[in-house]
């Protein structure tokens, strides 16, 4: 191999130097030529990465912040792509509503595209035929009201669990972060494999998973820069983390293959899943890394986001006394002493579906909905928006926003009493699950989950916190990252209420 002498090795790194330049200068004039059409206010840019700079370590309290200068649609440049940011209701339903089809479809993302087969699942999966037959498939099999109520057992019996946990901690501290978190763990897991794969290690598994799907790629926004994702190792990474849920999954379904079953058990999703697979006549092939996929949307959209609802939850509840003991009053009424708080009588707590509602606006499960990108050139709110510009909407902000909500950094469940307002993608001022072609289309799974075991929690038992901290000196500090979580776990000390 020829080795180069001094003077090539000068005359190369000039080279290069110099076609940065001009790549930086054609990037910047082509940008600001840009900035002359009918586009929504943006920010200053820097060369390279745009707006990156100004999202810092918070981006949805960034994000708004420079809405309130720029307005409730703005456009930001990240790297090398447009992105409209969105943190009004108005806004939003011009998104989701108006115009949902024109912004339903998904941004190419390397991450995704690793973790979910080639971004096969419904939720990283572009908008076309696919899609709409995939979904369509598993909201009728997986997440229809019959097929939830079907797993009532399960969820009742991991409620129990939790509550024999309390009680046998009684007077002492409990980790109630990690009480919930393994509850909501344990529910999905039997619900999507039967059974709950301890000596796997699977809770660890996913979280490895989650953790990598909320991190930065550069070569996502800037392509001609993809080199650095390999060369700092993330892509490796990625891959390894795929292989490894990947050979855990190809486990789980051959024990599927493998099992006896007895015609009395309730399926798993597992097992509809296969069925869907041999059914011809659906006029969909759903090959095993569909599958997968699939099932690793239903964790990853259902663990954190229901954990970290539940979290905060319990956390405000026991911030303020007031809300906790109307609550208490409610379930005792319709408990009436019994040992446990069955899911048909969910129906007749008001306030409870106040609180968690009120709970999900203040601590949106996913603060960013997952971007959309516009399919083709739109006209919005008589601006011009280009094909593929990319879209993210502050969920967290909308649910703060004070042209909304009267008070809306207070936590009062009462706001939701006698209103409309709901979690279902109707109301706009509301997007906890998102709206549209393109929202979560297993909220009422999710919310079943977090109303069954708050209800029993505050019906049996009272809390204080340890070491005699007041309950409004409750430390609610969030920890950054796709969900918001509380950055130090829930302490209490749970007593029986009788």
């Amino acid at each position: 191999m020829e080795i180069f002498s001094s003077s090539q090795t000068f005359v190369a790194c000039v080279t290069l130097v110099t076609t940065l330049i001009l790549f930086i200068g054609f990037k910047w004039f082509t940008f600001d030529s840009k900035a002359k059409k009918s586009l929504p206010p943006s920010p200053p840019t820097l060369p390279i990465i745009g707006n990156f700079h100004q999202l810092g370590s918070s981006p949805r309290q960034a994000l708004r912040d420079l809405s309130k200068k720029y307005g409730p649609l703005m456009l930001l440049q990240l790297g090398s792509i447009p992105t409209l940011v969105v943190s009004s209701a108005e806004v939003a339903r011009e998104i989701m509503k108006t115009h949902d089809l024109a912004f339903s479809d998904r941004p190419n993302l390397s991450i995704p595209n690793i973790l979910f087969y080639g971004s096969t699942d419904i939720a990283f999966s572009r908008y076309g035929e696919y899609w709409r037959q995939l979904k369509s498939i598993v909201v009728l099999n997986l997440l229809s009201a019959t097929r939830v109520k079907s797993f009532r057992q399960v969820r009742e019996e991991e409620v129990g669990l939790v509550l024999g946990a309390l009680g046998e901690n009684n007077g002492s501290s409990v980790d109630m972060s990690a009480l919930l978190g393994s509850y909501t763990s344990n529910v999905l897991c039997r619900v999507a494999f039967g059974k709950t794969y301890y000596e796997l290690g699977f809770t660890d598994k996913l979280k490895k998973f989650v953790d990598m799907l909320g991190t930065f790629c550069v070569g996502s926004y800037i392509p001609w820069l993809s080199f650095i994702d390999r060369l700092s190792g993330l892509l490796g990474q990625a891959y390894a983390i795929s292989k490894e849920l990947d050979h855990f999954l190809k486990g789980v379904v051959e024990d599927h293959l493998n099992k006896k079953t007895t015609g009395e058990e309730t399926q798993d999703f597992v097992d509809i899943l296969r069925d869907i697979q041999k059914d011809k006549t659906i006029g969909f092939t759903l090959n095993t890394n569909t599958l997968k996929a699939v099932i690793l949307d239903v964790f990853v959209a259902g663990s954190d986001t229901i954990f970290s609802s539940l979290d905060w939850a319990m956390s405000e509840l026991i911030k303020h006394p007031r809300v906790m003991k109307k609550l208490q009053q409610e379930v005792s009424e319709v408990g009436q002493g019994r040992p446990m708080i069955p899911e048909e009588d969910l129906e007749k707590m008001p306030y409870l579906k106040a609180v968690v509602k009120e709970a999900l606006r203040l601590h949106a499960p996913l603060p960013l909905l997952l971007a959309r990108e516009a399919r083709n050139g739109v006209n919005l709110m008589g601006y011009d928006i280009p094909p593929r510009t990319q879209v993210i909407i502050n969920a967290w902000a909308i649910g703060r926003d004070p042209a909304s909500w009267t008070e809306p950094e207070e936590f009062k469940p009462e706001r939701f009493i006698n209103s409309p307002i709901d979690y279902k993608g109707l109301h706009y001022e509301f997007l906890p699950f998102g709206a549209g072609r393109r929202g979560c289309p297993g909220l009422h799974f999710g919310v079943v989950l977090i109303e069954i075991i708050l209800a029993n929690i505050v019906y049996k038992y009272n809390f204080a916190l340890p070491n005699a901290v007041k309950d409004v000196d409750l430390d609610m500090t969030e920890a950054n990252g796709v969900t918001v979580q509380r950055k130090n776990p829930l302490l209490v000390m749970p007593s029986p209420r009788f």
